[in-house]
């Protein structure tokens, strides 16, 4: 039995027109009945091993394509570089230069866009690798034509929080920075978060899209 696949593709192979029966082709051009049935039993095993291969790949893809998103997701949440002035770092969490010591005042009322912004990147990483295990039982579990709609559901909630996240940092970081840290420059963790904006949003689309094909 073939794997599942996550794609229901419309690639067909078409074979040659059988002309056992053809009333203009003589006796002795017709091939034989023996011939002809293991020409087309072995077309039929090209086609299916052809539709195999492109399935997989494209399986492949999917799941290194989720596999990226929540990467990025993980060091955009964990690592030290939302904001950089000079060798001191600042994320959601921290802020380092010599020694680490927590971002002053990140449990108060006053720092509640901060407080926002790490609820919405937390939930942003948990929602992307529950997904992925969400798509790998539906993967198993869907009958056949159907789509992946929760794990859709699911990646779109992940893009959802990211854009919230990203977004409130971006628009409310001096809320809650120093003011000697607000002449500094966005680190590459801020830009990780941006770009996982996109790839959980499009992968949610194509999740949406595809069909559990045998």
């Amino acid at each position: 039995m073939a794997p599942p696949t996550g794609l229901h593709s419309s690639y067909y192979c078409t074979l040659p027109p059988n002309n056992h029966h053809h009333p203009g082709v003589s006796a002795s051009d017709r091939p034989s009945p023996l011939k002809d049935t293991v020409q087309e039993e072995h077309l039929h095993a090209v086609c299916h091993l052809n539709h195999l291969l492109t399935m997989l790949i494209i399986l492949a893809f999917i799941i290194l394509f989720h596999i990226i998103s929540a990467t990025l997701l993980f060091i955009s949440t964990i690592n030290n570089a939302w904001w950089v002035l000079g060798n001191t770092y600042t994320d959601l969490w921290y802020t380092c230069n010599n020694t680490c010591h927590p971002v002053e005042n990140s449990d108060s009322k006053g720092a509640a866009y901060l407080q926002a912004i790490q609820a919405a990147m937390i939930l942003a990483t948990i929602l992307c690798c529950v997904g992925f295990f969400v798509f790998i039982l539906q993967l198993f579990r869907l009958k056949q034509g159907e789509r992946f709609v929760f794990t859709a559901i699911i990646q779109l909630l992940c893009a959802f929080c990211v854009m919230v996240g990203a977004a409130i940092y971006t628009a409310e970081r001096k809320g809650f920075q120093k003011t000697e840290f607000q002449d500094g420059t966005y680190g590459y963790a801020f830009v990780l978060a941006w770009i996982a904006f996109p790839l959980t949003l499009f992968s949610g689309l194509m999740y949406l899209v595809l069909r559990k094909r045998k």
